[in-house]
């Protein structure tokens, strides 16, 4: 599936997309069960989300066992791209440049990570002028 082929997960969804793509394929129990160890959430609320993921192909779901086993529908990484893309596009008017600038302007980062960009930045630099 296309980065834009899937609709956008809400956070609610999403929440249930990460531990898929954390734990693989779960139950609609196993799933209302983890969500429990952070707070508390009805088992038909996780039942009507995963539900309605269905529905949008966020999640497949085998039917063949009388437990029903959800599986993502999506990758993880073509998710994140999405989401970022689009924050970037409506948070920073489509600059990544300013994004970053704002992260780093406004967190204790450490000479360790410093260089770690500043590596990124010659490979990202060496790519383009191959």
């Amino acid at each position: 599936m296309s980065e834009k082929s899937h609709p956008t997960p809400t956070e609610s969804e999403l929440e249930i997309l990460q531990l898929l793509w954390l734990h693989g394929p779960s139950t609609v129990r196993d799933i209302n069960k983890i969500l429990n160890e952070k707070r508390e959430v009805g088992y038909t609320t996780t039942l009507k989300i995963m539900q309605i993921m269905a529905e949008k192909n966020l999640v497949t779901r085998n039917t063949e066992a009388r437990t029903h086993i959800y599986h993502a529908a999506v990758k993880e990484k073509v998710t994140q791209n999405s989401l970022l893309n689009k924050f970037i596009e409506k948070t920073y008017r489509g600059s990544a440049m300013r994004l970053v600038m704002q992260v780093l302007g406004q967190q204790n980062t450490t000479q360790e990570e410093l260089e770690e960009i500043k590596k990124m930045i010659t490979s990202i630099e060496e790519k383009e002028s191959k």
